[in-house]
């Protein structure tokens, strides 16, 4: 009998741990693996190849947490505004379903795991993840009155590959610098793609995206973007490869890896060359697979 009438005792809290999955994007992965490529890239070229497992758990799980903790903030201080956009209706604070409260409460319980993680590194490391964390607090306001916001979402998301040269070296050398401000053009390139996506609606409720700046020179920038970022991506890291004496296979197995990337951009040209919502929306949710084949191919150079 109280199997009948309570068949899943447990559906209260799995209903509440849904809301957390769609509150920090656990589905779809796109937002935190954008994240995690560049920053695990960035850490095999600090380390010279394998980090050990204390720094790879760290920096796999690291993106994650920052990533997360940026949608809490971002759902909060977009509240007003995601009522009105197609594609952010259903989110756990625009519907109701979860307080301002208790979503700020998830992200500074992630954001205090994400910092308490870097104590574990060096002092170095920690004074790149608090300006980290102040960039994304800084991002969604960003929109409001910055005619490119995409730009200041690549400052947060970069933060990632300078930690990870802080993690292993203890400095930032200037390979990292360039690395990193390419990585804000990449960001530049899939989240103009992504802001295509709800153009129509950010111009009515007066939102500021790269798509919008752009206007009708929005796909030939993105691609633009992809092209610089992997250019400079693969010229930084192919004179790393050489000034580390490594050899010609490695450096093949770097070309096939960026050749696989800008394949990728290619296609996403096909996606959103007619701007419309479901290409745009299938090139972002598809653009991490860029840097992961970048990625690939650094590993597998220096394997």
């Amino acid at each position: 009998m109280q199997t009948a009438l309570n068949p899943n005792p447990r559906s209260p809290l799995r209903a509440k741990l849904a809301l957390y999955a769609d509150l920090i994007r656990v589905k779809p992965p796109v937002g935190w693996l954008l994240l995690t490529w560049p920053t695990l890239a960035a850490l095999w070229l600090a380390a010279g190849g394998w980090p050990g497992w204390h720094l790879f758990l760290i920096f796999a799980v690291g993106p994650f947490l920052m990533h997360s903790a940026g949608c809490c903030i971002n759902d909060v201080a977009d509240r007003e505004f995601d009522r009105h956009v197609k594609r952010t209706l259903q989110r756990p604070i625009t519907t109701g379903k979860m307080g301002v409260p208790e979503a700020l409460a998830v992200g500074a319980v992630l954001s205090l795991i994400g910092l308490g993680m870097a104590f574990t590194i060096n002092w170095q490391t920690v004074v790149c993840a608090v300006p980290a964390l102040l960039v994304i607090i800084i991002y969604p306001y960003s929109k409001r009155w910055f005619a490119m916001p995409q730009a200041i979402l690549g400052v947060a998301f970069g933060f990632g590959i300078l930690m990870a040269y802080t993690a292993v070296q203890g400095r930032l050398p200037l390979e990292a610098i360039v690395l990193f401000l390419a990585s804000i053009v990449y960001t530049l390139g899939y989240d103009t793609t992504y802001a295509m996506v709800d153009r129509d609606d950010d111009l009515k409720i007066g939102i500021q995206t790269s798509a919008i700046t752009l206007g009708r020179m929005d796909v030939v920038a993105v691609m633009g973007f992809y092209v610089i970022f992997l250019a400079v991506w693969l010229a930084v890291i192919a004179r790393h490869f050489v000034v580390a004496g490594l050899s010609q296979r490695s450096l093949l197995w770097l070309c096939l890896g960026f050749a696989a990337a800008a394949a990728q951009a290619v296609w996403h040209y096909t996606l959103i060359r007619g701007r419309t919502r479901e290409g745009c929306h299938k090139a972002f949710l598809n653009s991490h697979w860029i840097s992961c084949a970048a990625f690939v191919g650094i590993v597998l150079g220096m394997a």
